[in-house]
Protein backbone atom coordinates (compact mmCIF):
# COMPACT_ATOMS: atom_id res chain seq x y z
CA UNK A 1 0.00 0.00 0.00
CA UNK A 2 1.30 3.44 -0.99
CA UNK A 3 -0.52 6.18 0.92
CA UNK A 4 -0.92 9.89 0.21
CA UNK A 5 -2.24 12.07 3.03
CA UNK A 6 -3.48 15.42 1.75
CA UNK A 7 -3.30 17.95 4.58
CA UNK A 8 -0.70 18.33 7.32
CA UNK A 9 -2.82 20.20 9.83
CA UNK A 10 -3.97 18.79 13.15
CA UNK A 11 -5.65 15.64 11.83
CA UNK A 12 -3.11 14.96 9.09
CA UNK A 13 -0.21 15.33 11.51
CA UNK A 14 -1.93 13.11 14.06
CA UNK A 15 -2.55 10.49 11.37
CA UNK A 16 1.16 10.55 10.53
CA UNK A 17 2.08 10.00 14.17
CA UNK A 18 -0.27 7.02 14.42
CA UNK A 19 0.84 5.48 11.12
CA UNK A 20 4.49 5.80 12.13
CA UNK A 21 3.94 2.93 14.58
CA UNK A 22 2.49 0.60 11.93
CA UNK A 23 4.03 -1.40 9.09
CA UNK A 24 1.12 -2.04 6.67
CA UNK A 25 2.33 0.45 4.02
CA UNK A 26 5.40 0.64 1.81
CA UNK A 27 5.24 4.38 1.13
CA UNK A 28 3.66 7.31 3.02
CA UNK A 29 3.54 10.76 1.41
CA UNK A 30 2.29 13.80 3.35
CA UNK A 31 1.31 16.76 1.18
CA UNK A 32 0.15 20.24 2.07
CA UNK A 33 -0.06 23.66 0.45
CA UNK A 34 2.73 24.57 2.88
CA UNK A 35 5.78 22.39 2.24
CA UNK A 36 7.18 23.43 5.64
CA UNK A 37 4.09 22.11 7.39
CA UNK A 38 4.20 18.88 5.39
CA UNK A 39 7.89 18.48 6.25
CA UNK A 40 7.19 18.88 9.97
CA UNK A 41 4.48 16.22 9.82
CA UNK A 42 6.73 13.88 7.82
CA UNK A 43 9.66 14.28 10.21
CA UNK A 44 8.18 11.74 12.65
CA UNK A 45 9.34 8.81 10.50
CA UNK A 46 12.21 8.35 8.02
CA UNK A 47 9.84 6.35 5.76
CA UNK A 48 7.69 9.46 5.18
CA UNK A 49 8.06 11.92 2.30
CA UNK A 50 6.82 15.54 2.26
CA UNK A 51 5.34 17.19 -0.83
CA UNK A 52 3.65 20.46 -1.74
CA UNK A 53 0.17 20.29 -3.29
CA UNK A 54 -2.80 22.48 -4.11
CA UNK A 55 -5.79 20.61 -2.65
CA UNK A 56 -8.20 22.65 -4.79
CA UNK A 57 -6.69 21.21 -7.98
CA UNK A 58 -7.74 17.72 -9.09
CA UNK A 59 -4.87 17.67 -11.58
CA UNK A 60 -2.35 18.50 -8.83
CA UNK A 61 -3.69 15.57 -6.81
CA UNK A 62 -3.65 13.15 -9.73
CA UNK A 63 -0.14 14.24 -10.81
CA UNK A 64 1.18 13.72 -7.28
CA UNK A 65 -0.47 10.29 -7.10
CA UNK A 66 1.12 9.21 -10.36
CA UNK A 67 4.54 10.52 -9.37
CA UNK A 68 4.55 8.36 -6.23
CA UNK A 69 2.47 5.43 -7.58
CA UNK A 70 -0.09 6.07 -4.83
CA UNK A 71 -2.68 3.37 -4.19
CA UNK A 72 -4.72 5.12 -1.46
CA UNK A 73 -5.43 8.82 -0.87
CA UNK A 74 -6.46 10.03 2.60
CA UNK A 75 -8.14 13.43 2.54
CA UNK A 76 -7.30 15.35 5.76
CA UNK A 77 -8.31 18.89 4.79
CA UNK A 78 -11.47 21.00 5.06
CA UNK A 79 -14.56 19.56 3.30
CA UNK A 80 -14.54 22.36 0.72
CA UNK A 81 -11.65 20.45 -0.93
CA UNK A 82 -13.40 17.06 -0.99
CA UNK A 83 -14.40 17.04 -4.63
CA UNK A 84 -11.07 17.96 -6.26
CA UNK A 85 -9.23 15.40 -4.10
CA UNK A 86 -11.96 12.81 -4.73
CA UNK A 87 -11.77 13.40 -8.48
CA UNK A 88 -7.98 13.57 -8.55
CA UNK A 89 -7.70 10.20 -6.84
CA UNK A 90 -10.15 8.65 -9.31
CA UNK A 91 -8.26 10.09 -12.29
CA UNK A 92 -5.02 8.60 -10.96
CA UNK A 93 -6.52 5.17 -10.29
CA UNK A 94 -6.15 5.40 -6.51
CA UNK A 95 -8.65 4.46 -3.85
CA UNK A 96 -9.82 7.26 -1.56
CA UNK A 97 -10.76 7.88 2.08
CA UNK A 98 -12.12 10.98 3.78
CA UNK A 99 -13.41 12.08 7.16
CA UNK A 100 -15.93 14.64 5.92
CA UNK A 101 -18.04 14.45 2.78
CA UNK A 102 -18.85 16.85 -0.05
CA UNK A 103 -20.67 19.97 1.08
CA UNK A 104 -24.44 20.43 1.20
CA UNK A 105 -26.53 23.27 -0.19
CA UNK A 106 -29.81 24.18 1.55
CA UNK A 107 -33.15 23.85 -0.18
CA UNK A 108 -33.79 27.14 -2.02
CA UNK A 109 -37.29 27.74 -0.63
CA UNK A 110 -37.82 25.43 2.39
CA UNK A 111 -34.39 25.01 4.02
CA UNK A 112 -35.77 24.04 7.44
CA UNK A 113 -38.21 21.46 6.15
CA UNK A 114 -36.63 19.88 3.08
CA UNK A 115 -33.04 18.97 2.22
CA UNK A 116 -31.46 20.48 -0.85
CA UNK A 117 -28.20 18.95 -2.01
CA UNK A 118 -27.22 16.72 0.89
CA UNK A 119 -23.80 16.00 2.32
CA UNK A 120 -22.10 13.47 0.07
CA UNK A 121 -24.61 13.73 -2.80
CA UNK A 122 -21.90 14.88 -5.20
CA UNK A 123 -19.76 11.87 -4.27
CA UNK A 124 -22.55 9.28 -4.45
CA UNK A 125 -23.47 10.66 -7.89
CA UNK A 126 -20.10 9.32 -9.13
CA UNK A 127 -20.42 5.88 -7.50
CA UNK A 128 -20.69 4.07 -10.84
CA UNK A 129 -17.40 5.60 -12.01
CA UNK A 130 -15.62 4.19 -8.97
CA UNK A 131 -17.31 0.81 -9.42
CA UNK A 132 -16.38 0.67 -13.11
CA UNK A 133 -12.77 1.45 -12.20
CA UNK A 134 -12.75 -1.22 -9.47
CA UNK A 135 -11.75 1.42 -6.93
CA UNK A 136 -13.04 2.19 -3.45
CA UNK A 137 -14.06 5.59 -2.14
CA UNK A 138 -14.55 5.04 1.60
CA UNK A 139 -16.31 8.20 2.73
CA UNK A 140 -16.82 9.47 6.27
CA UNK A 141 -14.22 7.33 8.04
CA UNK A 142 -13.16 9.68 10.84
CA UNK A 143 -14.64 9.42 14.30
CA UNK A 144 -17.95 11.18 13.54
CA UNK A 145 -18.70 10.19 10.86
CA UNK A 146 -16.76 6.95 10.93
CA UNK A 147 -16.51 5.13 14.23
CA UNK A 148 -20.03 6.29 15.12
CA UNK A 149 -21.33 4.64 11.93
CA UNK A 150 -19.42 1.45 12.70
CA UNK A 151 -21.09 1.38 16.12
CA UNK A 152 -24.49 1.58 14.39
CA UNK A 153 -23.64 -1.35 12.13
CA UNK A 154 -22.32 -3.36 15.09
CA UNK A 155 -25.56 -2.75 17.00
CA UNK A 156 -27.63 -3.87 14.01
CA UNK A 157 -25.54 -7.01 13.50
CA UNK A 158 -24.98 -8.12 17.09
CA UNK A 159 -27.25 -6.37 19.58
CA UNK A 160 -30.70 -5.63 18.13
CA UNK A 161 -33.48 -7.39 16.27
CA UNK A 162 -35.12 -4.03 15.49
CA UNK A 163 -33.66 -0.53 15.69
CA UNK A 164 -36.11 2.27 16.36
CA UNK A 165 -33.59 5.07 16.68
CA UNK A 166 -29.89 5.72 16.18
CA UNK A 167 -28.75 8.93 17.82
CA UNK A 168 -25.15 10.08 17.54
CA UNK A 169 -24.19 12.03 20.67
CA UNK A 170 -20.86 13.84 20.91
CA UNK A 171 -19.63 15.76 23.93
CA UNK A 172 -16.68 16.49 26.16
CA UNK A 173 -15.33 18.54 29.04
CA UNK A 174 -12.22 19.89 27.33
CA UNK A 175 -10.90 23.21 28.63
CA UNK A 176 -8.18 25.32 26.97
CA UNK A 177 -6.22 27.36 29.48
CA UNK A 178 -5.52 30.98 28.60
CA UNK A 179 -8.23 31.43 25.95
CA UNK A 180 -11.73 32.79 26.32
CA UNK A 181 -12.79 30.98 23.14
CA UNK A 182 -10.70 28.30 21.44
CA UNK A 183 -12.44 25.53 19.46
CA UNK A 184 -10.71 22.15 19.65
CA UNK A 185 -11.45 21.39 15.97
CA UNK A 186 -11.43 23.33 12.69
CA UNK A 187 -13.68 26.33 13.25
CA UNK A 188 -14.36 26.52 9.49
CA UNK A 189 -15.83 23.01 9.58
CA UNK A 190 -17.60 23.59 12.89
CA UNK A 191 -19.39 26.68 11.55
CA UNK A 192 -20.38 24.75 8.42
CA UNK A 193 -21.96 21.82 10.22
CA UNK A 194 -23.53 23.79 13.07
CA UNK A 195 -25.23 26.55 11.08
CA UNK A 196 -26.48 24.55 8.11
CA UNK A 197 -29.98 23.04 8.38
CA UNK A 198 -29.59 19.75 10.29
CA UNK A 199 -30.89 16.64 8.54
CA UNK A 200 -33.00 13.97 10.29
CA UNK A 201 -33.87 10.52 8.92
CA UNK A 202 -37.41 9.54 9.93
CA UNK A 203 -40.18 7.37 8.48
CA UNK A 204 -38.09 6.32 5.51
CA UNK A 205 -36.93 9.74 4.31
CA UNK A 206 -34.82 12.76 5.17
CA UNK A 207 -36.12 16.10 6.38
CA UNK A 208 -34.45 19.15 7.89
CA UNK A 209 -34.96 21.29 10.96
CA UNK A 210 -33.65 24.52 12.51
CA UNK A 211 -29.94 24.63 13.44
CA UNK A 212 -29.06 24.15 17.13
CA UNK A 213 -32.64 23.06 17.92
CA UNK A 214 -34.28 20.53 20.28
CA UNK A 215 -31.78 20.80 23.14
CA UNK A 216 -31.45 17.76 25.39
CA UNK A 217 -29.21 16.97 28.33
CA UNK A 218 -27.10 13.88 27.70
CA UNK A 219 -25.07 12.29 30.47
CA UNK A 220 -21.71 11.41 28.95
CA UNK A 221 -19.52 8.69 30.50
CA UNK A 222 -15.92 8.91 31.64
CA UNK A 223 -16.59 11.61 34.20
CA UNK A 224 -17.74 14.14 31.58
CA UNK A 225 -21.30 14.20 32.88
CA UNK A 226 -24.39 16.06 31.64
CA UNK A 227 -23.94 18.25 28.55
CA UNK A 228 -26.59 20.08 26.53
CA UNK A 229 -26.74 18.65 22.99
CA UNK A 230 -28.45 20.18 19.94
CA UNK A 231 -29.14 19.21 16.33
CA UNK A 232 -26.38 19.94 13.83
CA UNK A 233 -25.83 18.80 10.26
CA UNK A 234 -23.67 15.67 10.09
CA UNK A 235 -22.82 12.89 7.69
CA UNK A 236 -24.00 9.96 9.82
CA UNK A 237 -27.63 10.87 9.21
CA UNK A 238 -26.97 10.62 5.45
CA UNK A 239 -24.88 7.45 5.67
CA UNK A 240 -26.39 5.15 8.29
CA UNK A 241 -29.83 4.72 6.63
CA UNK A 242 -28.15 3.49 3.43
CA UNK A 243 -26.90 0.32 5.18
CA UNK A 244 -28.62 0.09 8.58
CA UNK A 245 -32.40 -0.23 8.92
CA UNK A 246 -33.53 2.27 11.55
CA UNK A 247 -36.75 4.14 12.19
CA UNK A 248 -34.94 7.39 12.99
CA UNK A 249 -31.38 8.74 12.81
CA UNK A 250 -30.21 11.99 14.40
CA UNK A 251 -26.97 13.76 15.29
CA UNK A 252 -26.69 16.03 18.33
CA UNK A 253 -23.56 17.82 19.38
CA UNK A 254 -22.69 18.81 22.96
CA UNK A 255 -21.58 22.34 22.19
CA UNK A 256 -22.42 24.07 25.45
CA UNK A 257 -24.33 27.32 25.83
CA UNK A 258 -21.31 29.63 25.30
CA UNK A 259 -20.30 28.01 22.01
CA UNK A 260 -23.90 28.07 20.78
CA UNK A 261 -24.16 31.79 21.55
CA UNK A 262 -20.90 32.51 19.70
CA UNK A 263 -22.16 30.63 16.64
CA UNK A 264 -25.45 32.51 16.68
CA UNK A 265 -23.59 35.82 16.94
CA UNK A 266 -21.31 34.93 14.01
CA UNK A 267 -24.41 34.13 11.96
CA UNK A 268 -26.16 37.38 12.92
CA UNK A 269 -23.10 39.39 11.89
CA UNK A 270 -22.64 37.47 8.64
CA UNK A 271 -19.24 36.23 9.75
CA UNK A 272 -20.16 32.65 8.92
CA UNK A 273 -20.32 33.48 5.20
CA UNK A 274 -17.85 31.89 2.80
CA UNK A 275 -18.44 34.24 -0.15
CA UNK A 276 -15.80 37.03 -0.24
CA UNK A 277 -16.53 40.61 0.78
CA UNK A 278 -14.45 43.63 -0.20
CA UNK A 279 -12.40 45.19 2.60
CA UNK A 280 -10.36 48.11 1.36
CA UNK A 281 -8.67 46.89 -1.78
CA UNK A 282 -8.93 43.16 -1.14
CA UNK A 283 -11.64 40.50 -1.04
CA UNK A 284 -11.79 38.14 1.93
CA UNK A 285 -14.12 35.41 3.15
CA UNK A 286 -15.59 36.37 6.56
CA UNK A 287 -15.36 32.74 7.72
CA UNK A 288 -11.70 32.57 6.73
CA UNK A 289 -11.07 35.70 8.81
CA UNK A 290 -12.74 34.09 11.85
CA UNK A 291 -10.59 30.99 11.39
CA UNK A 292 -7.44 33.11 11.01
CA UNK A 293 -7.91 35.06 14.25
CA UNK A 294 -8.60 31.97 16.38
CA UNK A 295 -5.78 29.68 17.54
CA UNK A 296 -4.89 26.63 15.43
CA UNK A 297 -6.56 23.67 17.20
CA UNK A 298 -3.48 21.53 16.50
CA UNK A 299 -1.38 23.79 18.74
CA UNK A 300 -3.66 23.70 21.79
CA UNK A 301 -2.89 20.25 23.17
CA UNK A 302 -0.45 21.33 25.86
CA UNK A 303 -2.95 23.92 27.12
CA UNK A 304 -5.93 21.55 27.09
CA UNK A 305 -7.33 19.32 29.81
CA UNK A 306 -10.29 16.93 29.86
CA UNK A 307 -11.81 14.22 27.70
CA UNK A 308 -13.80 13.95 24.49
CA UNK A 309 -16.48 11.33 23.88
CA UNK A 310 -17.92 10.16 20.57
CA UNK A 311 -20.73 7.65 20.63
CA UNK A 312 -23.88 6.12 19.23
CA UNK A 313 -27.10 5.74 21.20
CA UNK A 314 -29.29 2.92 19.89
CA UNK A 315 -32.86 2.14 20.96
CA UNK A 316 -35.08 -0.71 19.85
CA UNK A 317 -35.66 -4.39 20.52
CA UNK A 318 -32.83 -6.63 21.63
CA UNK A 319 -32.12 -10.03 20.16
CA UNK A 320 -34.58 -11.57 22.63
CA UNK A 321 -37.34 -9.17 21.52
CA UNK A 322 -37.35 -7.06 24.67
CA UNK A 323 -36.79 -3.26 24.72
CA UNK A 324 -33.13 -2.31 24.79
CA UNK A 325 -31.06 0.86 24.84
CA UNK A 326 -27.27 1.04 24.60
CA UNK A 327 -24.65 3.74 24.14
CA UNK A 328 -21.52 2.55 22.31
CA UNK A 329 -18.73 5.06 22.74
CA UNK A 330 -15.07 5.96 22.50
CA UNK A 331 -13.30 8.19 25.03
CA UNK A 332 -9.97 9.95 24.60
CA UNK A 333 -8.27 11.74 27.49
CA UNK A 334 -6.19 14.70 26.27
CA UNK A 335 -3.48 13.95 28.82
CA UNK A 336 -3.13 10.44 27.36
CA UNK A 337 -3.11 11.47 23.68
CA UNK A 338 -0.57 14.23 24.34
CA UNK A 339 1.68 11.93 26.37
CA UNK A 340 1.47 9.01 23.93
CA UNK A 341 1.34 10.80 20.57
CA UNK A 342 1.84 14.54 21.08
CA UNK A 343 -1.61 15.22 19.58
CA UNK A 344 -4.59 16.80 21.30
CA UNK A 345 -7.56 14.53 21.96
CA UNK A 346 -10.04 15.67 19.32
CA UNK A 347 -7.68 15.50 16.35
CA UNK A 348 -6.16 12.21 17.55
CA UNK A 349 -9.60 10.63 17.97
CA UNK A 350 -10.47 11.68 14.42
CA UNK A 351 -7.17 10.56 12.89
CA UNK A 352 -6.90 7.07 14.35
CA UNK A 353 -9.92 5.74 12.48
CA UNK A 354 -8.77 6.20 8.86
CA UNK A 355 -5.41 4.69 9.76
CA UNK A 356 -7.20 1.64 11.19
CA UNK A 357 -9.30 1.48 8.01
CA UNK A 358 -6.22 1.68 5.79
CA UNK A 359 -4.66 -1.21 7.68
CA UNK A 360 -7.82 -3.30 7.23
CA UNK A 361 -7.83 -2.52 3.51
CA UNK A 362 -4.16 -3.43 3.25
CA UNK A 363 -4.76 -6.81 4.90
CA UNK A 364 -7.90 -7.54 2.87
CA UNK A 365 -10.09 -7.72 5.98
CA UNK A 366 -12.09 -4.91 4.36
CA UNK A 367 -12.60 -4.77 0.59
CA UNK A 368 -15.04 -3.21 -1.83
CA UNK A 369 -15.52 -0.84 -4.75
CA UNK A 370 -17.72 2.15 -5.42
CA UNK A 371 -18.62 4.91 -2.96
CA UNK A 372 -19.20 3.23 0.40
CA UNK A 373 -19.66 4.37 3.98
CA UNK A 374 -18.16 2.66 7.04
CA UNK A 375 -21.48 0.85 7.63
CA UNK A 376 -20.93 -1.17 4.46
CA UNK A 377 -18.18 -3.20 6.15
CA UNK A 378 -17.98 -5.80 8.92
CA UNK A 379 -17.54 -3.74 12.11
CA UNK A 380 -15.82 -6.42 14.19
CA UNK A 381 -12.35 -6.31 12.55
CA UNK A 382 -12.35 -2.53 12.94
CA UNK A 383 -13.37 -2.55 16.60
CA UNK A 384 -10.84 -5.29 17.36
CA UNK A 385 -8.09 -3.32 15.63
CA UNK A 386 -9.00 -0.19 17.60
CA UNK A 387 -8.39 -2.16 20.80
CA UNK A 388 -5.07 -3.36 19.36
CA UNK A 389 -4.10 0.28 18.78
CA UNK A 390 -4.49 0.84 22.54
CA UNK A 391 -7.67 2.89 22.41
CA UNK A 392 -10.59 0.56 23.25
CA UNK A 393 -14.27 1.28 22.74
CA UNK A 394 -16.92 0.77 25.43
CA UNK A 395 -20.66 0.22 25.80
CA UNK A 396 -23.15 1.43 28.41
CA UNK A 397 -26.37 -0.51 28.80
CA UNK A 398 -29.68 1.05 29.79
CA UNK A 399 -31.46 4.39 29.66
CA UNK A 400 -29.40 7.56 29.94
Amino acid sequence: MRVLVVGAGGVGSAAAGIAARRSFFSSFVIADFSLDRASRAASVDPRFVAEQVDASSASDISDLCRRHAITHVLNAVDPRFVMPIFQGALEAGASYLDMAMSLSHPHPTSPYQLPGEKLGDAQFALASSWEDAGLLALVGIGVEPGLSDIFARYAADHLFSRIDEVGIRDGGNLVVEGYEFAPSFSVWTTIEECLNPPVIWENGDWHTTVPLSEPEIFDFPGGIGPVECVHVEHEEVLLIPRWVKAGKVTFKYGLGSEFIEVLRTLHKLGLDRTSPVRVGGVEVSPRDVVAAVLPDPATLGDKMTGKTCAGTLVRGLGLDGSPREVYLYHLVDNEWSMREYGSQAVVWQTAVNPIVALELLASGAWRGSGVLGPEAFDPVPFLDKLVEYGSPWEMREGAV
